[in-house]
Formats: structure tokens, sequence, C-alpha cells
């Protein structure tokens, strides 16, 4: 650790820090004073907060909502669904076999014809 991130933490653990009984280093700034979230729920209430702010009417408000984007924005660039699923990081071609459904227009050239034509 460099000295100077030492010296910061030491002076954050004597004169910054929230008395709390909570053994965590790092603490929340406002009650209840705890340690710190994980960095996922933490990422989901920034980007919450943040389109809240931006007054973003969204069905989903998480960060999940930026995969999603991303996927879909892959997919009209032509991405392969096993490479959105690469970079999704998905264990499972299922999983990324969701983003299939969004692109209409591509499902409408693999689709078969109806059994007995169109009524």
């Amino acid at each position: 650790m460099p000295v100077d991130v030492g010296v910061a933490i030491a002076a954050y653990l004597q004169q910054g820090r929230p008395e709390s009984q909570d053994r965590h280093l790092f603490l929340r700034s406002m009650a209840p004073i705890r340690g710190l979230m994980p960095a996922s729920d933490a990422i989901g209430t920034i980007v919450r907060h943040a389109l809240q702010r931006a007054q973003v009417d969204a069905p989903y408000r998480g960060s999940h909502q930026f995969r999603h984007a991303l996927a879909v924005r892959m997919l009209q660039g032509g991405a392969s669904l096993s490479e959105i699923g690469e970079v999704l990081r998905h264990q499972s071609p299922q999983t990324t076999s969701i983003y299939a459904r969004v692109d209409i227009t591509a499902l409408r050239s693999v689709a078969l014809p109806w059994p007995g034509g169109v009524r």
C-alpha cells in the first residue's frame, strides 16, 4: 500500500470515521451508520437515484438495464447471440436467448409460415 494511502486511512480512522461498533473499515456517512453495502447493491442504488434525479420514467430502474441496453445495441449492430453472451459473461446460451425476441425484424426473417396460411 502506498504510504500516502496508509496515512489517509489512518487519519480517517482517527478523525473522520463515525463512532460505531461496526468492524468494517469504511462506514456509511448517513444513518444508519454501518458498513457499506456490497458493490452490486451500491451500483444499483446509484443508478436508481440518478434515473430519479434525471426524471427518467423506465419500467426497470437498476444497473441491469445497462446490460440489457448494451445487448440490444449489439444485436442491432449485427452481433451474434454467442458474442453478446460472451460480453455479458452469461453461463448459458439460454440466458442470452432472451435478446432474440427484441429484434422483431430478424425474427420475421426466420419465422416459418403459419400452417394453412393467413386468415
